[in-house]
């Protein structure tokens, strides 16, 4: 419809719907913002300011809060180490009415662990033998942290063929061992030391097989032979 065959009416709706698909740059922002949040969308930011027990980086031309809680997955010692740096985060609250945008690191960093783990533990192969430390004591196993990374449980059951009322019986904290893994579940690792003690009493039965005895014929034999040569 061209302007000249427009009526007043038709002027009116055009404007109204003008400015209902009109929308300032801020507005539009915190939209966006929501958007983000909804999708859990993973954004790259640099950190410009230190603030009390955080940090602060801009998305999408808003300020927004990292609480030192939320930078890392353990405790941050000193918050000017993350100055100008830049760090991967989602949009964790938006809340427009108090102009508040709070970020997170965490979320994806424990993704990234979690991913790490599964792919340490992929690569791990039942009846693996490692070498590992023991890092704590239970009244139900022992925990090892191998030479890999990972950490495995040695079942109290799995410690010594003797039974035993607790892993402290045979094993300390700090102790260095040598582990079987048996199985891994739910990314889980069952780890043995009896298994490996079978595993050498069962090698040393076989060498003892292989060994040959001399019939008793054989024996006189070689006692004659022996004697021959023997003046009384």
């Amino acid at each position: 419809m061209s302007d000249e065959n427009m009526t007043m009416d038709d002027f009116s709706k055009a404007v109204d719907a003008s400015f209902d698909s009109f929308k300032d740059e801020g507005e539009q922002a915190w939209e966006n913002l929501r958007k983000l949040q909804e999708e859990k969308t993973n954004l790259t930011v640099t950190v410009s300011g230190i603030v009390n027990k955080g940090v602060i980086a801009v998305v999408e031309g808003i300020r927004g809060f990292i609480p030192a809680s939320r930078l890392a997955l353990g405790r941050v010692d000193d918050l000017n180490d993350y100055l100008e740096k830049e760090v991967q985060v989602r949009v964790n609250e938006v809340d427009e009415e108090k102009n508040r945008l709070i970020l997170s690191c965490r979320e994806i960093l424990r993704e990234e662990a979690e991913a790490a783990k599964k792919a340490a533990v992929n690569a791990v192969a039942v009846g693996s033998v490692m070498e590992g430390t023991v890092e704590s004591l239970q009244p139900y196993g022992a925990f090892v942290r191998l030479s890999n990374g990972l950490s495995g449980l040695v079942h109290i059951s799995q410690i010594s063929h003797t039974r035993i009322k607790h892993p402290s019986v045979v094993l300390s904290e700090g102790d260095a061992v040598t582990v079987k893994v048996i199985a891994i579940k739910d990314g889980k690792l069952s780890l043995s030391i009896k298994a490996l003690q079978e595993d050498a009493a069962a090698e040393e039965e076989a060498e003892i097989e292989k060994i040959e005895i001399p019939k008793s014929e054989a024996i006189s034999t070689s006692l004659g032979d022996l004697l021959k040569g023997i003046k009384l």
